[in-house]
């Protein structure tokens, strides 16, 4: 019997890294050449941001989160302030733009990576360069999700592997072709990291080992500035705003709601209104020409008025 194995392991001995720091030098160093090929590394954005001077005053955070943010997706009040759901520029929908200051020193906070794919890339091509083994690198972080409760990693950042395994058109253990499973591989790979990095652990880095079957071949045009050649990365794990269900928080599409109706209703209403006054003028107009000279303005009543918005009358002497 072959058995289908999957190992997970953490990477110690990593410090704090500071701006400017060498973070493929810092891991190379780290694994003590324990990199085989195939194997996938799964990065916290965090030391991918320290080194990339991505560091701020934690007295500007709501500054940070404002200018990080493209599109408010819900903002809910509580003992301790706000907290906002944004959209951020990478297309990322999380709890205040990304913006954090956990594990870092104290006083600052810490913005997510400028491009996680391309850091990937780069990381991936420098370990490639130093180790020699064809490795994929995960870049990840930390989320909450719609309708569960706590926080689970997933993959901002990646090269080396396709993000998205589409089964649409294979078929099942039960002969049913599937019509709509896409697995979000590469999210998978950051939750099963982050059970041996944990969050207070101070191991940034994990080692997943097993899968090599999903990691391309390095490619000769790679170079250290790109995204990988061949692969969309992180980029495709997030829904188009066509595809997506939920674009605000229920308070937000209730308020929305309201305010297109009330803007609707007011249209309506004063298009409505504009006729009747139409209909009301055309028939004050008419009836006024059928009291003719009695009524003192010298004018009788014809057949064949138009209705346009405007009452027509033809004069004649009496």
């Amino acid at each position: 019997m072959s058995l289908r194995a999957l190992s997970v392991f953490a990477i110690e001995g990593i410090g704090e890294i500071t701006a400017g720091d060498d973070l493929a030098a810092v891991i190379h160093c780290a694994l003590g050449g324990e990199l085989q090929d195939g194997d996938i590394l799964a990065v916290t954005s965090k030391i991918v941001s320290k080194a990339e001077g991505r560091t701020r005053s934690a007295a500007d955070r709501e500054e940070a989160i404002t200018a990080e943010t493209v599109r408010v997706v819900a903002t809910r009040a509580h003992a301790n302030g706000v907290t906002r759901i944004v959209e951020n520029r990478l297309g990322i929908v999380s709890a205040a733009a990304g913006v954090d200051a956990s594990n870092t020193p104290e006083g600052t906070i810490l913005l997510l990576p400028v491009d996680p794919d391309a850091s990937a890339h780069r990381l991936r091509v420098e370990l490639h360069r130093r180790c020699g083994v064809n490795v994929a690198v995960v870049i990840t972080d930390t989320l909450g999700r719609p309708w569960r409760n706590g926080q689970t990693d997933v993959a901002i950042g990646v090269s080396g592997l396709a993000p998205l395994a589409d089964l649409r058109g294979s078929v099942d253990s039960a002969g049913r072709r599937l019509s709509a499973t896409v697995t979000a591989v590469a999210d998978e790979i950051a939750a099963a990291a982050d059970l041996v990095k944990g969050k207070t652990s101070g191991c940034p880095v994990a080692v997943v080992r097993g899968l090599g079957g999903l990691v391309s071949a390095p490619n000769n045009d790679d170079d250290d500035d790109g995204a990988c050649p061949g692969h969309a990365g992180a980029a495709a794990l997030i829904r188009s705003a066509e595809q997506d269900m939920f674009r605000l928080g229920t308070a937000e599409a209730m308020e929305a709601g309201r305010q297109e109706g009330l803007k609707t209703g007011r249209r309506e209403g004063f298009d409505a209104g504009r006729r009747e006054g139409y209909r009301q003028g055309y028939e004050a107009g008419l009836a006024e020409a059928a009291r003719g000279p009695a009524s003192g303005n010298g004018l009788k009543a014809t057949s064949g008025l138009p209705v346009s918005g405007c009452s027509s009358t033809t004069a004649s002497t009496p």
